[in-house]
């Protein structure tokens, strides 16, 4: 494949760099996207240890603007490296980081600021949370966007455990201690992510097969992903009888959430199925999953401090 014929020439061009510009540059929806269950595990942390909802504001402010920023700074570490790639799939291609809006230079620096600013603020918290952010930031940008993800057919479970770290932020700037329930919500957040991308990826399956990235779909075919989808739709369902202490209601909600992915799932094997029809149904809910569940966390206590 010759990349140097299709790649252009990253230099900052004439045309003015704009807000949404920046927006996909840091990824801004997937950095939103994170940030509820950012917030859901700092208040359960804050319901769970008994402090003050407004006396731990300054904690929970200094969080999520710190989280914010190394995410987005991690976005654009990944727009940076991933340029080549980019810019042999469709649905990539149009980013500024590929059409030569923004330097390459640009991009790195503009990284480099948002993490270290945010990983500042997180440190100002507690060194726990400072560490963990560390650590996320490390596992997407080393360990998934420069290794994984352009060798290795597992490169979304790889990329799954620094997507797991926002509900850790989240907890330990209130209770560095981490308790069962935090890691609870990591693992959660963990076993939801292959099902979530795998169901992205067999829709973009030729892009990433274009562009050389060993996706499972465009590696292993569909029905080994649907397996995989199943699998870890599976692993979720006994998540909520560990979280007893969010009382019986958050339990049967949230299992009822995983019963009706798991009915979607397991109806991915049905004779004369539409293939990328059956995954944008998962994937959507897929999403309403991630928000609902962290979403019913905060209201369930809500209703119970009442």
């Amino acid at each position: 494949m010759q990349n140097e014929t299709i790649i252009r020439d990253i230099t900052v061009a004439d045309e003015k760099l704009t807000i949404k510009d920046v927006k996909a540059i840091i990824k801004l929806g997937l950095v939103q996207g994170n940030l509820i269950p950012t917030f859901a595990a700092a208040w359960l942390a804050i319901v769970m240890t008994g402090q003050s909802f407004l006396g731990s504001m300054p904690e929970v402010i200094t969080m999520l603007l710190g989280s914010t920023l190394i995410m987005g700074g991690s976005c654009a570490l990944n727009n940076f490296y991933d340029q080549d790639i980019d810019a042999l799939m469709p649905s990539k291609m149009n980013r500024p980081s590929v059409t030569g809006k923004i330097s390459s230079a640009s991009i790195l620096k503009l990284a480099v600021l948002l993490i270290v600013t945010g990983e500042i603020m997180l440190f100002m918290i507690n060194t726990t949370t400072g560490v963990i952010g560390f650590l996320g930031v490390f596992g997407y940008v080393v360990l998934y966007s420069v290794w994984s993800k352009r060798h290795l057919v597992s490169n979304t479970i790889v990329g799954s455990f620094p997507g797991a770290v926002p509900p850790l932020i989240g907890w330990a700037c209130i209770d560095p201690s981490l308790s069962k329930t935090a890691w609870m919500l990591f693992i959660i957040m963990f076993a939801w992510q292959p099902a979530h991308f795998y169901a992205l990826a067999i829709k973009r399956q030729e892009e990433y097969r274009l562009a050389g990235i060993p996706m499972l779909p465009a590696v292993k075919g569909f029905s080994r992903t649907r397996l995989g989808m199943l699998l870890w739709v599976l692993a979720l369902i006994p998540a909520p009888l560990f979280m007893g202490e969010l009382g019986t209601v958050f339990v049967v909600l949230a299992s009822l959430l995983n019963l009706g992915w798991l009915g979607l799932a397991l109806s991915g094997f049905r004779k004369g199925l539409n293939e990328e029809k059956w995954a944008m149904k998962m994937f959507i809910y897929s999403l309403n999953y991630l928000m609902l569940f962290f979403v019913m966390i905060v209201v369930v206590t809500l209703v119970q401090m009442i």
